[in-house]
């Protein structure tokens, strides 16, 4: 999860992307060791999953399985991800985030490399349906550590890791298409890459921070002068409605990266006829243009607000895939993919930050309940394009892209508009 929080004592926001205050101390060595080794989790979090997607249409051609019934396979790994999601507080708790991160990435490895190797549709599900479930574990444990991280440099530097992560995923997409280009064995490759990424998480341990979790965490307030269009419009608005907007923006968002992440692969090699190489660079762009997006998209909310870049970014995603998907061509939507990715760059953390400072709820409560909500999204998407593909084409139910920018256009009014600036700035 994306929470963005501001350094009080200065009014500034490392949102901004801009350098810290002169005035804030350096952080303690155990603070910069543990900034490193979570960026190390982050990475493995973003490069083990990506690593499968490439392989997706060989999966599906050996196998002899339909669109439909692939999409159900699929949709298992967020099933585990909702399911799992539940426990993922309990277990940080009782056993720290650091260890709970460290093995339920060893156990996504597991399965991922068990969902590779299945012999029929019941055992792929299966392995990615672990594979989910602890992905889910991950995701919590490994923002959770972050976050203690980020107290001890008193500045926001969450964004900094999600960046990392999209760089684990488009290295984790480059390495799954190599391996299919060149005919390396599915077994083979899972394996090594198994191994590879859980030895990478297991030496970041002793770099993380010790001791339990703290005992209460508490977002920290907007700075004086700013304050969300969610937070105004709650006045009018019941708070769930406002909620609601939130968790359709965060599922524009989503939607693009599942059909990137789906059915890319499928769409290029299948329906297009790109080399098992070519046809994984649609992820590829996406989650590149996506971590453009995320370093560039700070200091463009600085500037312009959350709405504005919002709207914006859906308005790429309409044109971009709309294009690829009007006027089909390998190169076409490749790019198509790149400037969807770039367009949902900031959806996913400007509704997690809205939601959390969305009144009327305890702290972190409405960013919780906005993403769980949002692992729906990615269970019911697969599914239903797989159901139109097999009805009609993939190239139509990946129209679902250029609806999520729709989506986000229409929704985008909860969030701010642009940032107030103090003096000096």
């Amino acid at each position: 999860m994306n929470v963005e929080s501001t350094d009080e004592s200065t009014g500034a926001t490392e949102d901004s992307g801009g350098s810290a205050p002169a005035s804030v101390s350096r952080p303690p060595v155990a603070a910069r060791r543990a900034r490193v080794a979570v960026g190390v989790l982050f990475f493995t979090n973003g490069a083990i999953f990506a690593n499968l997607l490439p392989r997706y249409p060989e999966i599906k051609a050996d196998l002899g399985l339909t669109n439909a019934e692939f999409g159900f396979a699929v949709a298992a790994y967020p099933l585990g991800a909702l399911l799992a999601g539940l426990t993922a507080g309990m277990l940080v708790r009782r056993f720290r985030s650091s260890r709970v991160a460290i093995v339920a990435t060893v156990f996504t490895a597991i399965g991922i490399l068990l969902a590779g190797v299945a012999p029929s549709w019941l055992p792929l599900a299966a392995g990615l349906f672990l594979a989910g479930a602890m992905d889910s574990i991950t995701d919590v444990a490994q923002n959770s550590h972050a976050l203690r991280v980020q107290r001890l440099y008193k500045r926001s530097i969450l964004n900094s890791f999600h960046a990392v992560w999209s760089i684990g995923a488009v290295s984790g997409g480059a390495l799954g298409a190599l391996a299919a280009g060149l005919g390396i064995p599915l077994a083979v490759h899972l394996t090594l890459s198994a191994v590879l990424f859980s030895l990478l998480a297991m030496l970041s341990y002793r770099m993380l921070l010790p001791g339990p979790e703290p005992a209460e965490v508490r977002a920290n307030p907007l700075p004086s002068g700013v304050q969300t269009r969610a937070g105004r419009a709650a006045g009018v608005l019941t708070k769930y409605a406002v909620l609601l907007a939130l968790v359709l923006i965060a599922a524009s968002g989503a939607l693009v990266e599942d059909a990137g992440s789906s059915w890319s692969a499928i769409y290029l090699s299948v329906d297009l006829g790109a080399s098992a190489f070519v046809a994984g660079l649609g992820f590829i762009a996406l989650q590149g243009m996506q971590f453009i997006g995320r370093m560039l998209g700070d200091r463009l909310v600085d500037r312009f607000g959350q709405r504005y870049v919002a709207r914006t970014g859906g308005v790429i995603v309409c044109v971009g895939m709309g294009s690829a998907l009007l006027v089909p061509s390998i190169p076409g939507t490749v790019v198509g993919f790149g400037l969807a990715g770039l367009g949902v760059a900031t959806l996913i953390p400007a509704a997690m930050h809205a939601a959390d400072e969305l009144p009327g709820f305890r702290p972190g409560s409405g960013l919780t309940i906005l993403a769980w909500l949002l692992r729906v999204g990615f269970l019911v998407s697969p599914p239903v394009v797989g159901a139109i593909a097999d009805a009609a084409s993939l190239r139509l139910g990946l129209v679902v892209v250029p609806l999520a920018g729709v989506l986000a256009i229409v929704f985008a009014g909860v969030l701010s508009g642009r940032a107030t600036r103090g003096p000096g700035h």
